[in-house]
C-alpha cells in the first residue's frame, strides 16, 4: 500500500511539472546581417504545438498547421505582422516574406530585405503570441560581424534598440 501511494505521489508531481514547464511560452529569432547576400535575413522559431494552439484562438477555429498548408501561411502571415524591424531613425525595413516550413517539432517563418547602405542600429519590436499569452517571452539575437547582441521582449516591451559599435 505504501508503494502504491509514493508512486501516486510521484505521478501527481510529474504530471504537475509537465503542465507548469509546457506554460513557459517562448520563441527564439534571429536577425543575421548576411554580407554575403548583402541581405538582412529573418528566421523566427516556434513550437509547433503553440503557432497551432494560439492561431486557433486568434481564429477561433480548430487549426492544423501539420497538415494544412493554408494554415501554415496564415500563421507565417500573423508573424509577419507582429514582428517590425527600423533602422536607427525607427524608419520600419520593409521585410519580405522568404517562406516557412516546419522541422521536426519546430514550425519556422522566414524573411528579408536588402541592407541599407549604412545602419548604425536597430529597433525590434515582437509581439507574437503575447496577444494570447501575456506572459510569452520573445527573444530576438541579432548576428553582424561576428557578434551577437540578445534582446529578450515580453508584453511590456516596445521599441528595444541594438546598437552596432
Amino acid at each position: 500500500m505504501r508503494i502504491a501511494q509514493i508512486l501516486l505521489i510521484t505521478f501527481a508531481l510529474l504530471i504537475s511539472n509537465l503542465s507548469v514547464a509546457h506554460q513557459q511560452k517562448e520563441a527564439y529569432s534571429t536577425v543575421l546581417f548576411n554580407d554575403n547576400t548583402g541581405n538582412i535575413e529573418v528566421s523566427h522559431r516556434f513550437y509547433i504545438h503553440d503557432a497551432e494552439h494560439a492561431l486557433g484562438h486568434l481564429l477561433k477555429k480548430h487549426v492544423d498547421i501539420i497538415k494544412s498548408e493554408q494554415t501554415q501561411q496564415d500563421f507565417a502571415n500573423y508573424i509577419q505582422q507582429q514582428f517590425r524591424l527600423g533602422d536607427e531613425s525607427k524608419q520600419l525595413l520593409a521585410l519580405g516574406s522568404v517562406g516557412f516550413e516546419i522541422e521536426g517539432k519546430f514550425f519556422w517563418v522566414y524573411q528579408e530585405i536588402k541592407q541599407p547602405k549604412t545602419i548604425k542600429a536597430v529597433y525590434i519590436q515582437m509581439r507574437a503570441l503575447q496577444d494570447v499569452w501575456p506572459g510569452q517571452i520573445n527573444q530576438i539575437n541579432v548576428e553582424r560581424n561576428s557578434k551577437t547582441k540578445s534582446v529578450r521582449l515580453s508584453e511590456d516591451d516596445d521599441w528595444q534598440k541594438i546598437s552596432f559599435d
